[in-house]
């Protein structure tokens, strides 16, 4: 009898969990059993690693074979374990020492002709295994980059199994012929995933930091608007654009990103974990460090919005926004279920998703901008009669957006037409975005000091009661916004989101705590109504 065990990963959401893939083989009539709750796609593992272990070389045992996966209680899914069990069925067989093998975690798909592929996932599956304990892995040749990112393990990338034996048995490896010049390489499509590319929008575009395609003095006009954009990258704050089409509510949206600083170490993990996860990480770029940015059609169903789908669940668009921004243009046009399922998510930073196979958790701390226009014909204004829907129309239109959704919403903005002086004026633009990237790089240093050894990083999530407890306005400066939760036009949550702008504001122009002046402003940026405050950040210094 022959026994011999290593270890691989089950991934469920963004979390893993170490699993000891075991193989037994016995006396017997030669048959080849897998148990330990693998769904389909494992389940045909087992005529892989058959030709696989052929293809490379090696004498497949003709005995009985099992194989578990330990905790069997644990769903078990993917292509990822096939390595691990191939390495574990010729331990048994003893072509390759048990002993070395039980201590290395093992993650990758194989061909039939022993080349391994890589799967999605590499990254948070080292990252549990790295939290286990283990600080030896082994992963694809082309994912090698990725699991390298987790401090503290040895990584080991392999092309083939005859190249893993050939480690593990301490002989010389053998070399890989290299495919043919300007091929594609076929085992770089295990890193994407079909169907979640750009055409769907579920896809992340991190913009380049400063991204002279996307630059904010593009913008013509829009004071107001970009004040609200650039309060918003600060302090983290949802924004809300409304105005006719081509006032261009998309122009800022896509611009918001590269206004938002570069991801820290811990956050480009987060980040890049769900997008692994997901299939969406690109080829040749390990690390995502920049804010992405995900911008779901209008027909977008709630679950390819929060995440979900059919057997194991995956990440939606909030959680591919993870850390950036989600854009949802045309939003009176989502569904009513779809949007209303974003309420969580907005005020817990994460997704729970409950499914027969079980609980998954996804993170979703995201910087939300809604972009809508005043009726269905897009022309409705206070200052002009162009509209042409009857009243009731325009009541429908804007009652798609839900009061709750739009309470948790910190800054609404209406985008007014450009005019023909202003697109015609010829003179220097408004600030570029590597300006106000600086400023708002300046004001997340300001809020990170103050916010030094709590949980969070920026206002906006910053609990109302801590924000009323330690950190107050100045004397007097909240009693505006305290007669319009007396007079019913601010609840009890916006009464804390104008506090938290508020401060976001005053981080911007550098003052130590909010005067009446950022409060007023944050209060207008919040209810739209004019309070006699200029929407220029530098007539508040």
């Amino acid at each position: 009898m022959g026994f011999a065990r290593t270890c691989s990963v089950a991934l469920v959401g963004v979390e893993g969990v170490v699993v000891e893939v075991q193989a037994d083989l016995e006396p017997g009539v030669a048959a080849f059993t897998l148990v330990g709750l693998p769904d389909k796609s494992l389940t045909e593992s087992r005529d892989r690693v058959r030709a696989a272990v052929v293809n490379s070389g090696g004498e497949w045992p003709q005995r009985k074979l099992t194989v578990g996966l330990s905790p069997a209680s644990v769903p078990k899914g993917g292509s990822g374990f096939d390595l691990a069990i191939a390495s574990a069925v010729l331990g048994a067989a003893e072509r390759i020492d048990p002993r070395v093998l039980a201590d290395i975690v093992m993650i990758g798909e194989l061909g039939l002709d022993g080349r391994v592929r890589p799967v999605r996932g590499i990254l948070p599956a080292v990252l549990a295994a790295a939290d286990a304990g283990y600080e030896q892995v082994v992963v694809p040749e082309c994912a090698a980059a990725e699991a390298a990112l987790v401090p503290g393990v040895s990584v080991l990338g392999v092309r083939s199994l005859r190249q893993l034996i050939a480690v593990l048995a301490d002989e010389p490896v053998p070399d890989e012929e290299p495919d043919e010049a300007g091929r594609p390489d076929p085992l770089l499509a295990g890193l994407r995933m079909p169907g979640a590319g750009a055409a769907t929008g579920m896809h992340s575009t991190g913009a380049a930091h400063h991204d002279q395609e996307h630059d904010l003095a593009d913008v013509i006009g829009q004071s107001s608007a970009r004040t609200a954009v650039e309060v918003a990258a600060a302090g983290g704050h949802h924004l809300f654009l409304e105005g006719p089409p081509g006032t261009g509510k998309t122009m800022l949206a896509e611009r918001l990103p590269a206004v938002l600083p570069r991801l820290g170490r811990q956050e480009s993990l987060e980040v890049t974990a769900v997008h692994s996860v997901a299939g969406l990480l690109p080829p040749g770029k390990p690390l995502i460090d920049v804010a992405p940015y995900c911008a779901p059609h209008h027909s977008a169903t709630m679950q390819s919005l929060v995440g979900g789908g059919a057997g194991f669940a995956r990440p939606g668009a909030v959680s591919l926004a993870h850390r950036g921004v989600l854009f949802l243009d045309e939003t009176p046009e989502f569904g009513s279920h779809a949007l209303d399922a974003l309420r969580q998510p907005l005020e817990s930073g994460h997704v729970v998703i409950a499914r027969s196979a079980g609980v998954v958790r996804f993170p979703a701390r995201f910087l939300m901008v809604l972009a809508a226009n005043p009726c269905p014909c897009g022309r409705f204004s206070q200052r002009d009669t162009l509209c042409e829907c009857p009243p009731s129309a325009i009541r429908r239109y804007q009652a798609r957006l839900s009061g709750p959704l739009l309470d948790r919403v910190d800054l609404r903005v209406e985008v007014d037409p450009v005019s023909r002086a202003q697109l015609a004026h010829r003179g220097p633009g408004g600030e570029s975005t590597a300006v106000v990237a600086d400023r708002v790089k300046a004001a997340r240093e300001r809020a990170a000091a103050r916010l030094a050894g709590t949980p969070w990083r920026t206002n906006s999530e910053v609990p109302g009661r801590e924000l009323r407890n330690r950190w107050h306005a100045a004397t007097g400066a909240m009693d505006e916004a305290e007669r319009s939760l007396e007079r019913g036009v601010l609840t009890a949550r916006g009464l804390d989101r104008v506090l938290r702008v508020a401060w976001t504001v005053a981080d911007l122009v550098g003052h130590d705590r909010p005067g009446a002046m950022d409060v007023n402003l944050a209060l207008q940026l919040r209810t739209g109504v004019p309070r006699g405050v200029p929407m220029a950040l530098g007539a508040l210094t």
